[in-house]
């Protein structure tokens, strides 16, 4: 265990998502192909609400696929707000997709290469896929049923393979890769996310314990902490908020609403300690959906510093 944290309370880096930002504008221009107003706009919010760091999800802009023009204007204009960009999430572009396999390990290998271009640090991704017509349709995605992956050794050996080919680029080119937690995936409870990373072997590939994704489904789930006493030991960048939670004794009806770090179901005061203690010194990357998603954020950056342990001071 780590006797000393590796941060400050007020160092340690924590990032938004850009959640609350749209992918389309009101003129039906994406994101990613928006001009330098918008993107200016975009941090402009990101500054106002208080982050220095912003996650940049492929959903909103896909370095992979910006030119290097259109990359250096984009950093230019965060850095005009002060806010630096240390990690890309790509997302719902699983190398197991049936019949999109070869593609979307493509595109994750670009995005490494990318990633390092733009000079970030980590490489987060995961195993889910793109959402059914019943999560598109629903309020919440996370009431309906997504893509599963099979029970099936020949493609579990398969997303080893390939995810190791990935964390190995990742590891060439100074990038750590983190796999998120995500229902009905391989990365889907404690044991098998455990198992996987494992598999793969390599030191600069560990879990993201997004266990948030799993307390929010309307069905029996694993106990919050039995989850973090697995992954912990294991996580190298962290996607946290929080959900509040109700349940029936008998599994019969399960519902859940987001909330506040502070207010939901998980007790952030307690995993966060355990995951300084056992040496955890990665990003947090604040995540919510709903409402004012920057101003949660906002909001649980302020909560995160002051659950964060001070450092000793040396003996003089």
């Amino acid at each position: 265990m780590s006797s000393q944290p590796p941060f400050t309370p007020e160092a340690w880096p924590i990032a938004t998502c850009l959640h609350g930002i749209p992918t389309v504008s009101r003129e039906g221009v994406a994101l990613h192909d928006a001009d330098s107003e918008a993107w200016d706009d975009m941090f402009g919010e990101v500054e106002r609400v208080g982050f220095s760091l912003a996650e940049l999800a492929d959903s909103h802009v896909r370095p992979a696929d910006l030119e290097p023009s259109r990359r250096d204007e984009f950093l230019s204009i965060a850095a005009s707000h002060g806010v630096r960009i240390p990690s890309v999430h790509l997302q719902r572009q699983s190398v197991i997709m049936p019949g999109h396999e070869e593609r979307n390990l493509a595109y994750a290998h670009r995005t490494i290469d990318a990633a390092a271009a733009w000079g970030m640090e980590v490489f987060s991704t995961g195993l889910h896929q793109p959402f059914s017509d019943a999560q598109r349709r629903a309020l919440w995605f996370w009431t309906a049923e997504g893509p599963k992956d099979p029970d099936d050794p020949e493609i579990w050996q398969a997303a080893v393979s390939r995810l190791r080919e990935l964390g190995r680029h990742a590891a060439d080119v100074g990038l750590k890769m983190s796999l998120e937690l995500y229902e009905d995936t391989y990365l889907g409870t404690g044991d098998s996310a455990v198992r996987l990373v494992e598999e793969l072997g390599l030191d600069n590939v560990g879990i993201n314990p997004d266990v948030a994704n799993l307390i929010r489904l309307h069905r029996p789930v694993e106990d919050w902490r039995e989850l973090h006493a697995k992954l912990l030991p294991y996580a190298n960048y962290w996607h946290v908020k929080n959900y509040t939670r109700d349940e029936a004794a008998d599994g019969s009806w399960a519902t859940s609403v987001p909330s506040s770090m502070e207010a939901g179901l998980i007790n952030y005061r307690q995993v966060i300690r355990d995951a300084v203690e056992l040496g955890f010194d990665g990003i947090f990357l604040c995540e919510h959906y709903g409402g004012d998603s920057l101003g949660n954020c906002a909001t649980n950056q302020t909560y995160i510093r002051s659950l964060l342990p001070a450092q000793k001071k040396k003996d003089s």
